[in-house]
């Protein structure tokens, strides 16, 4: 198959034409890749960040989790999908039988991995998928599939973070640091459950298409103190802040932009610079009784929730999408993350 490669951590990926095809094991699927999602967390791995929580690659690799596409292939025991069916990939792969997964938070199962970290994943025209039955969730016809790459991870991250975690009410304020995909859709998502957005970035683009997906304010936190702004502008603070991007900054920013019992979404995962460990204002957090909510990605049975609103036209992931490129091209969009080049979501979808 046709894919591209890191053979070397922080060095450009390798497109290769001839790239061994994934395998099926007896319960899994082998997805044709439509189309997957650039994501900021593959420039995490392709860096070599998360060592510290465990995520440490095999190179070479085939990495992406954010691809949907048609299953090419099945195992004898997978019993709910089929060749030929449109499917979407949950990036958190469940086992199923654990505390978590028989809870109904296969998003925290500590036992199977990432898509594209310990299977081969979305950068290859074929992706292996374990345990199909559980880790694979029909794609509606109505949806296209560049659409769909774009929820594999930042949007559905995003709606359980916003709908599940945080549980946004209508009326609320909601305050948002950090407005790169995972921001943008939580910027969109808490917007159309019809709260108050506040907008924050150092990029004025950013900004500016947060506006359009629904921001009723923005504030450039390189212009302003973004702490302060959004307490004048929400009479007090937020209701929920969320820290879409995980830089010290942007986590201590969005606890102090929170009103007295406010809550504070995690959603960005930090670098090499902080190494999993963020300073925190701890005694404002107790006098104000503030709350800290974890969230990673999202379990497949809350993904019908999401898609019905999609199709119903409340939500609209395509309206994130920046551009769409060839995968000769996803390297360079992976580096310039570096510099926070991208705008919006990039998806490949073309092999």
């Amino acid at each position: 198959m046709k894919a591209a490669v890191i053979e070397e951590l922080n060095k450009p990926m390798v497109v290769h034409t001839n790239w061994p095809d994934p395998q099926p094991g007896p319960r899994d699927a082998i997805i044709r890749v439509e189309a997957n999602g650039i994501c900021r967390s593959d420039w995490h791995i392709w860096t070599g960040d998360w060592a510290w929580i465990g995520l440490q690659l095999q190179l070479p690799k085939v990495i992406g989790h954010e691809f949907c596409g048609v299953v090419e292939e099945v195992g004898p025991q997978v019993t709910k999908f089929k060749p030929g069916d449109r499917v979407v990939c949950p990036f958190n792969f469940s086992c199923g039988s654990c505390e978590q997964c028989l809870a109904g938070h296969q998003n925290v199962c500590p036992n199977v991995g990432p898509a594209g970290f310990v299977y081969s994943g979305g950068y290859g025209k074929l992706a292996h998928v374990p345990l199909a039955d559980l880790n694979l969730v029909p794609l509606p016809e109505s949806i296209p599939f560049v659409e769909a790459a774009s929820m594999g991870c930042r949007f559905m991250t995003s709606f359980h973070g916003i709908v599940d975690q945080a549980r946004v009410q209508a009326g609320e304020w909601v305050a948002v640091h950090g407005c790169g995909g995972i921001g943008l859709a939580a910027v969109h998502i808490a917007s159309a459950l019809g709260a108050n957005v506040v907008a924050v970035d150092i990029n004025e683009q950013k900004l500016a298409m947060a506006k359009e997906l629904g921001a009723v304010h923005t504030v450039n936190a390189a212009k302003e103190d973004a702490p302060k702004a959004v307490q004048q502008l929400t009479g007090g603070g937020a209701h929920v802040a969320v820290d879409a991007l995980g830089e010290a900054v942007t986590c201590r920013n969005a606890i102090m932009s929170l009103r007295t019992r406010g809550r504070q979404l995690q959603i960005g995962l930090t670098t090499k610079k902080e190494q999993g460990e963020v300073s925190l204002p701890i005694d404002i957090m107790v006098v104000r009784e503030l709350q800290v909510i974890g969230t990673v990605g999202m379990q497949p049975h809350r993904y019908p929730a999401m898609l019905q609103m999609v199709e119903a036209g409340k939500l609209r992931p395509g309206k994130l999408i920046g551009r769409t490129v060839p995968i000769e091209q996803a390297g360079e969009v992976l580096a310039s993350m570096t510099h926070y080049a991208t705008i919006g979501t990039v998806v490949v979808n073309q092999w």
